[in-house]
């Protein structure tokens, strides 16, 4: 007999007269043939990853860097938890983690190509919003769940973005100036 946790699948296979079928079990107990049944095991245990893109040319062609946090999951659904033992089954949590964050990371440096760096440090939330959006079915396929997703550093290395915000502050002064004359 095998009992499992709620933070894990066990994954049953093999058997008696040549059954090539898989068996998951979610949180509960299953009986095994002891020398017959192979069990394997993947993490139902919330990921924490961090995507990091480097030095990525916005729209503008401003190299800027990027990192966020982001909070994955194996789907507990019978189809979705089959793709991801066929991705992941045998695998450690650190390399399903790997194979996330590489996915989430080339996700990430597509979108920051498209937009300019005002749409991605002004509006994060819509940003990691469009993110999520992209990443999701990719990530789906493969049985993982995004869970959420933010946008946790936004920065680049030729003080483009203190810039803005100086000549921002420019503007407000002088308007405020403007008005105290009046």
């Amino acid at each position: 007999m095998c009992i499992c946790t709620k933070y894990a699948v066990f994954i049953f296979s093999g058997g008696c007269c040549g059954s090539d079928g898989k068996s998951y079990t979610v949180g509960g107990w299953a009986w095994a043939w002891w020398l017959i049944t192979d069990i394997q095991k993947i993490t139902l245990e919330i990921m924490t990853l961090q995507p990091k893109c480097e030095d990525v040319e916005t729209a503008e062609g401003v190299a800027i860097t990027v990192t966020g946090v982001a909070q994955v999951k194996v789907m507990t659904d019978n189809e979705l938890l089959g793709y991801a033992c066929e991705q992941f089954l045998g695998k450690t949590v650190a390399e399903i983690k790997s194979v996330i964050l590489q996915t989430l990371e080339g996700h990430l440096r597509s979108i920051l190509g498209t937009l300019t760096v005002e749409q991605i440090y002004q509006d994060r939330d819509q940003f990691a919003k469009l993110v999520r959006e992209v990443a999701a079915p990719d990530v789906g396929r493969m049985g993982i769940e995004i869970l959420s997703f933010t946008i946790k550093d936004v920065y680049d290395k030729v003080d483009y973005l203190s810039s803005l915000g100086k000549s921002q502050t420019a503007l407000f002064s002088a308007f405020i100036e403007m008005i105290n004359v009046s």
